[in-house]
Parts: C-alpha cells; sequence; structure tokens
C-alpha cells in the first residue's frame, strides 16, 4: 500500500502537530476535526482544508468518511467520570467521542495519544482509567499495545513524555518507533539541546519578523528552515517589572531556588519552603533539551520559559522550535492566549513522523489471518509471543486468502 494512499482521520486536531507528522511521511490526510476555530484556521492554512471546526460530539458519525488510519488525543478532562461503562451511561466523555468514530469508522490501525497522568487516573468506581480504555477498545475489535514515549528520543528538542495507545486490527503487537536520539550513549545522536534548537534566531522584534543570525549550524536548524528565509512569531513576551527583576537572577539550567529572599514573592518562598518543583521559574540549561513545552510558556512561574541567556521569556517562535514545527509553519488567532494553547497543546511533528513512518511496516506488508493463525499455533508450541509477529509478517505474502 502506498503512502499517498493510506488515508489518514485526524480527532482533536489543534493546529495539527500530529496530522503535520503523518503529512510529512506521506499520507493522504482526508478528513480532521477540532473544536477552536483559531487552531482550525492554523490547520488549514498549513495543513489543509479538510478540517471540520465543531464539536465532536454533535457532528454526524455518517459524515466521517472511511480511513485506514484514525489518529487523536483527547482533552483530558472529564477522565475522573469514566468508569466500567454500560450501554445507559452518559457518554459526555470526550475519549468516548474518539472510540465512537473508530467503532463507526473501523480503521487498521488507531493512534490515541494523551498525557502520563491517563496512567494513574482513577475512575468514579476506583477502576484505572487506562484499563478502563484499554477494554472499551479491546470490546470493539482491537488488539492494544501502551506506550510511553519522550520526544527527546526522536530528535526533538523536548524532554515531553506521552502515552500513546495504539490500536490495530491486523491480530499483531505493534511496537514503539526505533529511536534515533539518545541522552548519553557512545556512538548515537545525542539530544537536540535547547542550544542547538534556536540559537540561529536573532534577537525578537517588535512584528515578530527577523532575518537569521547565521548559517545553519547543525542539522535540527537546517531542518526547520528548510522552506524558510527568515522567522515570523519572534516577539518578546509581557513580562512585569517584578517578573523582569526576578528573571535576572535565574542562571542558565537554574529556577526559582536561584532567586534572592530579598526579591522573592511570597509564592516562590512558599517554593523554597516545600520544594519539588524542578521547572518553576525555569532558564532554560543551553546543554540539555527543553522540558515540557506547555500552553502558558510565556510565564516563567510555569514551567522552564525562560531564554538561556537573554533575560526575557521564550517566544511563540522558539516555542514552535522546541516542538519540531518548520520555520514556515504559521499560526493565526484571534488572541495572544490562543497562540499559546495550539503550540502547548501540539504533539511534536517529528515524534508523529516516527510514528507515521514505523506503521508503514504493519500497512505495507499486512500478515493474513491464515499467517496469523499459523503463527498463533507456533506460540503454543513454543511459548515464545515474539515468534508471532516475526513469523507472520515473514509469512505475509505466502499467506493469502
Amino acid at each position: 500500500m502506498k503512502k499517498n494512499k493510506i488515508k489518514v482521520i485526524g480527532l482533536f486536531s489543534g493546529c495539527g502537530g500530529l496530522d503535520l507528522g503523518f503529512k510529512q511521511a506521506g499520507y493522504d490526510l482526508i478528513w480532521a476535526n477540532d473544536i477552536l476555530k483559531d487552531a482550525c484556521d492554523t490547520y488549514r492554512l498549513n495543513i489543509g482544508g479538510h478540517i471540520v471546526n465543531e464539536d465532536i460530539t454533535k457532528i454526524d458519525l455518517n459524515t466521517i468518511p472511511n480511513a485506514d488510519i484514525i489518529i487523536g488525543g483527547p482533552p483530558c478532562q472529564g477522565f475522573s467520570g469514566i468508569g466500567k461503562r454500560d450501554p445507559n451511561d452518559n457518554r459526555s466523555a470526550l475519549v468516548y467521542s474518539y472510540l465512537d468514530v473508530v467503532n463507526k469508522v473501523q480503521p487498521k490501525i488507531f493512534l490515541f495519544e494523551n498525557v502520563t497522568g491517563i496512567k494513574s487516573s482513577k475512575a468514579a468506581d476506583g477502576s484505572k482509567v487506562i484499563d478502563n480504555l484499554k477494554q472499551a477498545f479491546e470490546n470493539i475489535g482491537y488488539h492494544i499495545n501502551i506506550f510511553t514515549l519522550n520526544a527527546a528520543d526522536y530528535g526533538v528538542p523536548q524532554r515531553r513524555k506521552r502515552v500513546f495507545i495504539i490500536g490495530n486490527k491486523l491480530g499483531v503487537d505493534i511496537s514503539v518507533p526505533p529511536q534515533t536520539h539518545f541522552e548519553n550513549k557512545e556512538g548515537k545522536r545525542k539530544w537536540i539541546s535547547s542550544f542547538e534548537a534556536i540559537s540561529d534566531l536573532d534577537s525578537p522584534t517588535e512584528n515578530g519578523e527577523t532575518k537569521y543570525k547565521h548559517q545553519p549550524k547543525n542539522e535540527y536548524q537546517t531542518l526547520m528552515r528548510k522552506n524558510a528565509d527568515k522567522t515570523t512569531l519572534h516577539i518578546v513576551p509581557y513580562s512585569s517589572p517584578t517578573d523582569k527583576q526576578i528573571i535576572s537572577h535565574v542562571k542558565p539550567g537554574g529556577n526559582y531556588m536561584d532567586i534572592p529572599d530579598s526579591v522573592s514573592t511570597k509564592r516562590i518562598m512558599y517554593f523554597k519552603s516545600t520544594g519539588g518543583r524542578t521547572t518553576t521559574y525555569g532558564r532554560l540549561d543551553p546543554e540539555m533539551p527543553n522540558y515540557t513545552i506547555n500552553t502558558h510558556f510565556n510565564r516563567p512561574n510555569i514551567g522552564c520559559n525562560i531564554h538561556y541567556e537573554e533575560d526575557r521569556m521564550i517566544t511563540i517562535r522558539e516555542g514552535l522550535r522546541f516542538q519540531s514545527f518548520p520555520d514556515d509553519f504559521q499560526l493565526i488567532s484571534k488572541t495572544q492566549r490562543n497562540y499559546y494553547v495550539q503550540v502547548g497543546n501540539a504533539v511534536p511533528p517529528l515524534l508523529s513522523k516516527a510514528w507515521a513512518e514505523h506503521l508503514l511496516k504493519y500497512l505495507e506488508d499486512i500478515p493474513s489471518p491464515k499467517a496469523i493463525h499459523i503463527a498463533k499455533s507456533l506460540e503454543s508450541q513454543t511459548h515464545k509471543p515474539e515468534l508471532v509477529n516475526e513469523y507472520a509478517f515473514a509469512n505475509a505474502e505466502n499467506h493469502t486468502e
């Protein structure tokens, strides 16, 4: 099956980070959805006009086309209300809207992305949300694998951990994409540092447009600048006089503990007394990837958002760089807030692309039911489950129906 023939539906797409990775890998994106108008406008500008701006719970499932893959990450709100469900329950949780679309479309594979907190979340009845989700997807015919991946391991300059639930109707265990970058491993590509990610960007300007400081100095900068000759959205976020004073005391790689008591707010003093907030009032370490970019990266007290060298918060463009969006990717927003919401909520496109390229081997060389049956018989005889995938894929072309 050719990549441009593999049809993809995106749910809860936002500005399109997850969708963009599949587009970059050559897939055919045919339908998408999000409730935020600004995000949909951004998506149309950069990815395609096939996105529908509507509440997913109000969409007629019969209007959604058939596809080979469904991708998306429902917002985590409402997880506490997910329990062991019966047909009469109120299906208000958005995750179950995702499930409903999967059940209606019946794709070969679906990719469900979410925050790591989903693994520890409990439902109202005390059961684990992740277990309930797995069971719900299995009930509609999907084989499930669950993984936690760090975006930094896939060339994204950000230590962003996310959970991926991967479901398939092929009857196989789908593995994780092969890791491409490493924190500490001789002879392997290292994690992309904050300096490597943004050091070619000049100081911000009033209108956010500026030429690059110099030629690309590394593979990542070259990739981000592939179709761009200047930067945009590179405007210094506003900081209060108090925040500016506080920022000036934080050293590279440091946090609120660097701030003298004489200029610390009551909140900072409370943090100092209780501890445990590594990224609060954090300044980038130029030798390490950033921590997770959130939807408030214009503020110093939520996340590691202070530039490693200049006494300022990182810009929207720098946030996009840390998320691995290319420099020709533009944002549309009627409010300042929604710029940060779109960037912070996105799945890094490079992580998405790693998934997209990895899934090709399952879609291009699909084992037949007969091959899978023989492989499972082999497992029962040898007690080696890894032979199921090995045999089934090796004999995919030799066992046809």
